[in-house]
């Protein structure tokens, strides 16, 4: 029987103390309990959640609690990295119970590698912190370089905040991977068992080629970065629907990535009745 590893995404929460609304408008707690009892009805569950930075509006540690009390129906291992509104220190702080967040160091960079399933899912540190922009410095790439080649015989998925690519949204751009975008692109390309690099920051579903493989961003649960390409667009957000991704990797094969819309829908309903097709 083939085995399949399926991997979720989660990305740019922004989840606010209680009663609070981010940008004075939106209270995006509802919308990531929505999503997780949407993974909750998956038929198939996740054998992990990943959820690629901005978990937080402020990286104060009320919201982190907030959050946890969230994420507390997943019975599955759950993963986090910082986006630029996080704090390190604080995530560590108020997830003891998540020893891959690390205890600081020289650099301070909450950069990991855990299996999952038949991937090794290998995580990137983009923050600058008091910055809105990321990057990518030699220390971490070369932490990086070590990793991919302890799994060199493993599918490989690397997960960042900031997304290594120009997305052409000009505002989101202007704070977007400063530095080692290039070098990212180098390594990637060096290491052909990467079979994703997956982001957050920019709260809708973009996709780009990048060193043989494929980068993209994913929707949040909450409001998506408004689409529009003009290069002076304003810096806005929409309550377009809400969303997350599914990374399903079947034994043997190549990944597939699947964006699902968080809430509830109708059906499904058959397209055939007692092997008719329904007229």
């Amino acid at each position: 029987m083939t085995t399949t590893t399926l991997l979720l995404q989660l990305s740019d929460t922004h989840i606010r103390e209680p009663g609070r609304l981010a940008y004075g408008r939106i209270d995006t707690a509802p919308y990531l309990a929505e999503a997780v009892a949407s993974i909750a009805r998956l038929p198939q569950a996740p054998d992990a959640v990943v959820v690629t930075g901005d978990l937080t509006d402020f990286g104060r540690a009320v919201e982190y609690e907030h959050l946890r009390a969230l994420l507390a129906p997943l019975p599955m291992p759950v993963y986090l990295l910082p986006g630029n509104h996080d704090s390190r220190e604080q995530m560590r702080t108020s997830f003891p119970d998540h020893p891959y967040l690390g205890k600081g160091g020289n650099h301070d960079f909450i950069q990991y590698s855990v299996p999952v399933g038949d991937l090794q899912l290998i995580v990137l540190d983009t923050v600058v912190p008091g910055a809105s922009e990321g990057r990518l410095c030699s220390a971490r790439l070369q932490w990086l370089e070590t990793e991919l080649a302890r799994h060199t015989s493993r599918p490989v998925v690397i997960a960042l905040h900031h997304p290594p690519f120009r997305t052409l949204i000009g505002h989101m751009d202007d704070i977007g991977l400063r530095e080692g975008a290039e070098a990212l692109e180098a390594i990637v390309a060096r290491h052909p068992n990467v079979e994703r690099v997956i982001c957050g920051h920019l709260h809708r579903t973009i996709q780009v080629r990048f060193g043989g493989t494929i980068a993209a961003t994913v929707p949040s649960p909450a409001h998506q970065v408004r689409l529009d390409l003009a290069p002076d667009a304003a810096s806005a957000w929409m309550l377009e629907p809400p969303g997350f991704a599914l990374h399903a990797l079947p034994r043997g094969g190549r990944l597939v990535s699947h964006i699902a819309a968080s809430g509830r829908h109708p059906g499904p309903f058959p397209f055939h009745d007692g092997g008719q097709l329904i007229d």
